[in-house]
């Protein structure tokens, strides 16, 4: 388990944020540690982490045996059953390991509600502890790149064969569904999200999630889509035209691409996080659009498609060697459409590596 060389780190940052133990939920945080990646279900489950760097696991039963052959035969696992529910398991490990006027951190996967059910349990109090896991993932090592940088090969691929694929007359489902089929012929192991296709107005909204439009003539497209390798997630935007843009529509795209490239460009060790969105908001603001770039420039990204860093203006966060994250910046026009491109970064070797190589050139089919 990665746990065993990550707790000493992990019990560090706890000390600096006054934390006595943290409650992973099973969100990728536990897949990371530990290689569990349980059903999601409402049923409570985690990974809890003592200031003494001791660990425990709370599984339901139903989950017992995969928890088991996971983490191996002496990991302690306190187990509940849907007829006791999870409070018993709650108490049993108060009794074991002393939670009593504990300062417990959380992840963003447990629940509210039974943040609620456990203070009636035990006395304790709880605060948001999301940001340990970020500082510890956020760092990548050799093999966490490789496996991004398949992941971002995997989706170049995709892009090559769906430009040739759109034309006039599907809908924006016809189109995720051979996304979503490209991905698995190409070798991904799931989808990183549900891919967007966002044609014609709907372009202008930046995570349109419906598909029912159908493509027209003269129609701008906004493409966003990522898969997953051995874990580790890709994602990448492209904006295509149906026939020939307007002299406008080049425009905006050309700015957009300009902040693209600026923002990539710059980045590497040791500049900022926010640096580094500011070079892309410039480009866009002295052109005129800064009102209609609505969305931060990037994301950190590894085993979930939104991890830290975040490229956000403000940020102080330094970038630094085995970080990775996007860069996506957008230019959104109401009712009209929408514009963004996208690639993801890996620091590497104090310069910032753009993983996709699928070209951003003006693509008119």
């Amino acid at each position: 388990m990665k746990l065993c060389n990550k707790v000493n780190e992990i019990t560090g940052y706890m000390k600096e944020a006054g934390i006595d133990a943290l409650c992973i939920g099973a969100n990728s945080d536990m897949e990371y540690l530990t290689g569990l990646t349980p059903l999601s279900d409402e049923r409570f489950k985690a990974l809890v982490i003592l200031g003494d760097g001791r660990h425990f696991s709370i599984c339901p039963e139903l989950y017992y045996e995969e928890t088991r052959q996971v983490l191996g035969e002496d990991a302690p696992i306190l187990v509940w059953s849907d007829a006791e529910g999870f409070l018993k398991a709650i108490d049993e490990a108060n009794r074991l390991y002393g939670l009593e006027g504990a300062n417990i951190g959380v992840n963003e996967e447990i629940r509210a509600v039974d943040i609620i059910d456990m203070q009636r349990t035990v006395n304790v109090s709880f605060v948001n502890g999301s940001g340990i896991m970020e500082k510890v993932r956020q760092i990548k090592d050799e093999d966490e790149g490789k496996r991004l940088k398949k992941a971002a090969l995997i989706a170049d691929q995709v892009a090559e064969e769906i430009v040739g694929f759109i034309r006039p007359g599907l809908t924006e489902g016809d189109i995720r569904k051979k996304i979503e089929e490209l991905f698995m012929e190409k070798g991904a192991d799931g989808l990183a999200f549900t891919p967007i296709v966002a044609s014609g107005p709907n372009s202008s909204k930046p995570h349109y999630n419906d598909d029912r439009r159908v493509i027209e003539e003269r129609d701008i497209i906004v493409l966003d889509f990522g898969g997953r390798h051995g874990g580790y997630c890709s994602d990448m935007s492209r904006t295509i035209f149906i026939g020939k843009p307007t002299r406008e529509q080049e425009e905006i795209y050309n700015i957009v691409l300009s902040a693209n490239t600026e923002a990539e460009g710059y980045a590497r060790q040791g500049v900022t996080a926010g640096d580094v969105d500011r070079k892309a908001r410039d480009v866009i603001r002295e052109a005129g659009y800064g009102q209609y770039f609505i969305n931060r420039t990037g994301h950190g990204i590894g085993m979930a498609v939104h991890e830290a860093p975040y490229i956000k203006e403000g940020s102080g966060t330094v970038l630094e060697n085995g970080m990775a994250f996007s860069v996506e910046p957008g230019i959104y026009l109401p009712g009209r459409f929408g514009m963004r491109i996208e690639d993801i970064v890996l620091v590497e070797n104090g310069e910032g590596r753009v993983l996709n190589r699928f070209t951003k050139e003006m693509i008119c089919l």
